[in-house]
């Protein structure tokens, strides 16, 4: 087993769970924070740059509002977000003061990362307030999220926040000590998986797949977070937050919890943009020979190659390009809209100026604008 190459890193980004943040659901563990916070001033010394990405807001808001249950409607969540992110900025704001240090309150939504401008501004402020040295505080802005523009939970968002600040590792703090090779809540010979390649397809297996028991404890976005953060070059640790001094252990070298390596080159900037889209226009399905050009490597894709366009899209929206069994291979900037493509699929394309009365470009989708998965 190689050196933990997290010990390297320069830039982390810290995710911390509503089941570290809060006590049992019932309000802010100000104790906990504390400690996690004096951590983060530690690595600060040490050169270290921190992002946090902490749940909490509704839990928080919860208690202040004096109900007993967790309401349903949305309205009433939005809110509870609205109360509890006050208490949670505010105690984040008092336990970094302690050490000296600034923090800023960021909330975004998935269409913050879905538009190309603000998702440079939201990486431009980011990327600055590291430079002054300040500690941001990131949360979903579940305030104004609705269904289709929620991240769906923070493990995203700290995954999201890895691509957007090209952040070296990423730490997901949890309740639980890691990932195990089966639910040690069923099997009580389940072993922990000290390391293995971000990305790996048994992870997901291992980690339940969709609404099993693991899964819905969450620990199958913490899977799928470090693949998406693997993308920017990130390596990921899954750990138990309550553990004496993870932060410190972790940043250290020191083999704690899961670490889920990055094998892949970073992407650019522009394509990571591309593959952080969770949401995405509509679907091509291309034939075999599309899919070999694409896996190539350089090679843009051609209208001939699609067989298939679901979904209602407008040009230059973000479409995913599936083969002929439905696995998602890449994505990019449709240079036309669903009812062209239909039109020009299957078709060369010195057709298409003879089909749609113009030509805007001979590729669907240009190399440069489209990224494999």
């Amino acid at each position: 087993m190689q050196a933990n190459p997290v010990a390297a890193a320069t830039t982390l980004v810290i995710k911390v769970g509503s089941s570290l943040v809060t006590n049992d659901g019932r309000g802010l563990d100000a104790a906990a924070i504390a400690r996690w916070a004096a951590q983060i001033a530690q690595l600060r010394a040490l050169g270290k740059r921190c992002v946090l990405v902490s749940s909490g807001a509704i839990a928080e808001g919860l208690q202040r509002l004096g109900w007993a249950k967790r309401p349903h409607a949305m309205h009433q969540l939005q809110a509870a977000a609205a109360v509890g992110q006050m208490g949670l900025v505010q105690c984040y704001e008092t336990c970094f003061r302690e050490h000296g240090l600034a923090t800023a309150q960021v909330l975004l939504t998935h269409a913050d990362m879905a538009d190309r401008q603000r998702y440079l501004n939201a990486r431009s402020t980011l990327r600055t307030l590291l430079e002054l040295g300040v500690i941001p505080v990131i949360n979903e802005n579940d305030t104004v999220v609705t269904d289709e523009i929620k991240f769906g939970d923070n493990d995203t968002l700290g995954a999201l926040v890895a691509n957007l600040v090209e952040a070296d590792a990423l730490i997901i703090l949890t309740d639980q000590a890691g990932l195990y090779d089966a639910d040690p809540r069923k099997v009580a010979t389940a072993t922990l998986i000290q390391e293995r390649a971000a990305g790996d397809p048994a992870l997901e297996a291992i980690a339940g797949g969709t609404g099993s028991a693991l899964a819905r404890g969450g620990m199958l976005t913490k899977v799928l977070a470090a693949k998406r953060a693997a993308r920017s070059g990130a390596h990921t640790v899954i750990a138990f937050g309550r553990e004496p001094d993870v932060l410190l252990r972790i940043a250290r070298g020191e083999r704690v919890g899961t670490l889920l390596t990055a094998g892949t080159m970073p992407l650019a900037a522009r394509k990571q943009w591309l593959a952080d889209h969770l949401n995405i226009g509509g679907r091509l399905t291309l034939d075999a020979g599309a899919v070999r050009a694409l896996s190539s490597g350089g090679k843009s894709l051609l209208p001939i190659g699609v067989t298939g366009v679901a979904g209602e899209f407008e040009r230059g929206a973000v479409v995913a390009c599936d083969d002929a069994q439905g696995r998602e291979v890449a994505r990019g900037l449709a240079n036309y809209s669903a009812t062209e493509t239909r039109q020009i699929m299957r078709k060369p394309s010195a057709d298409i100026e003879a089909i749609l009365g113009y030509v805007d470009a001979p590729e669907l989708i240009h190399r440069d604008n489209l990224v494999l998965l």
